[in-house]
């Protein structure tokens, strides 16, 4: 079905822009008339975006969660389609996400899915959302798998934002930490340099003053390394090699592993689990939850684990055999899956460790801040050692 992009004038005066589609260009103008737009200019097949110049707007996660939950509200109170989307166009969304809400109802008025409407978005509504509606409409349990796509991006959210908020203050330290000990080094030592005398040095003196040295008469050198080794590591990275060897070595960290390897396996869990939930075929939730893992490492062995689901076999077995799943949740699968309740396994195995994750994250933050304070104060007082006992030396001396 193709599509039309247009400029129109609204009740009050107001020029709008958006992307219609419909079957031929009467019915676009006439789906145009029944919002209470006024042409301007409709042209077809133009794919000019309704965000304008700078590329599609971010919608937030929070404002995609609310929209959500207020569609399934509406929808299971038994208003229509078009018109729950409507409202939630108008005051009911925010931002961006206002605009992308409209062409949905444009999309879902010209004759296309909800599912398909979504897919035309896919820097909005992901592969894994688009799947899951489309599989709601299908079985005729939409307002369920709207609502459940809701509560998942909800806890997702939840997750993401405790992980940022607990590096927030570690962060904050290691950038004031840092600040401070190069102004001292740059600014401090040089002043202090010229009133000590060599016999007074020691070890730590001659390390501060070869540093800082380094810092006044290399930082061109440094940053020039610097950069290079930034480029280079960065192109590495994007390699096919490296950026395998960096997914690998994010699981296998030797602190900060398990953790990601866990925040992994919970998104995969609640995923796969919320898709068979709604009547997803579960080869096709083993795709998408694969693509969703958010490591390349995990999804190759739940790709593997697909195929042998597909020739028949287990899903606990080949997961497995990966050794990236714990021992506890391969049996609660294998279980899951002798009894038929797979799904339910799933999701509560996401619920059960998602909470003990946060607060292995909340514990390992508490202790990587007084880490830091001590190595800080190393730092700054074998600094201070190597420029106070040459001043003492000095002063006794004279005495």
């Amino acid at each position: 079905m193709p599509s039309f992009s247009y400029k129109a004038v609204s009740d009050s005066g107001e020029q709008v822009a958006g992307v219609v589609t419909a079957e031929n260009y009467l019915v676009a103008l006439r789906m145009l008339e029944e919002q209470a737009l006024y042409p301007i200019k409709v042209t077809e097949g133009a794919q000019q975006s309704s965000f304008g110049i700078g590329g599609p707007k971010r919608v937030k996660r929070a404002h995609l969660t609310v929209f959500y939950s207020q569609l399934a509200d509406l929808l299971r109170a038994g208003v229509p389609m078009l018109r729950s989307l409507d409202v939630l166009s108008g005051k009911g969304s925010k931002g961006a996400l206002s605009q992308v809400v409209k062409e949905l109802r444009e999309g879902v008025a010209g004759g296309s899915s909800l599912a398909d409407s979504m897919a035309k978005h896919p820097h909005v509504f992901s592969q894994l959302h688009a799947s899951m509606v489309r599989a709601g409409e299908s079985g005729g349990f939409l307002e369920d798998v709207l609502q459940r796509i809701g509560i998942f991006s909800e806890k997702q959210d939840e997750l993401r934002n405790k992980v940022r908020g607990a590096m927030i203050y570690p962060s904050i330290l290691v950038f004031f930490g840092s600040a401070v000990l190069i102004f001292i080094m740059v600014f401090v030592v040089p002043k202090l340099r010229p009133y000590l005398r060599p016999e007074t040095f020691n070890p730590l003196t001659d390390v501060v003053f070869f540093v800082c040295d380094i810092m006044l008469e290399r930082y061109g050198v440094i940053l020039f390394v610097a950069v290079v080794v930034t480029v280079g590591v960065v192109s590495w990275l994007k390699t096919k090699t490296g950026k395998r060897m960096f997914e690998l070595f994010k699981l296998r960290a030797p602190i900060l592993g398990p953790i990601t390897t866990m925040v992994a396996i919970c998104r995969f869990c609640r995923i796969l689990g919320t898709m068979l939930h709604n009547g997803v075929p579960i080869l096709q939730a083993l795709k998408i939850s694969k693509d969703s893992a958010g490591n390349d490492i995990l999804a190759e062995a739940i790709g593997e684990a697909a195929e042998s689901v597909e020739r028949g076999a287990a899903l606990s077995v080949p997961l497995g055999d990966s050794g990236l799943f714990p021992p506890a949740i391969l049996d609660m699968i294998a279980v899951a899956e002798e009894s038929n309740n797979l799904e339910n396994v799933l999701v509560q195995i996401a619920d059960t460790n998602e909470v003990r994750t946060a607060r292995q994250i909340d514990l390992g933050v508490r202790v990587l801040e007084p880490v830091l304070l001590v190595c800080m104060a190393v730092v700054v007082g074998c600094i201070m050692v190597g420029l106070l006992l040459p001043i003492l030396t000095m002063g006794a001396g004279v005495q």
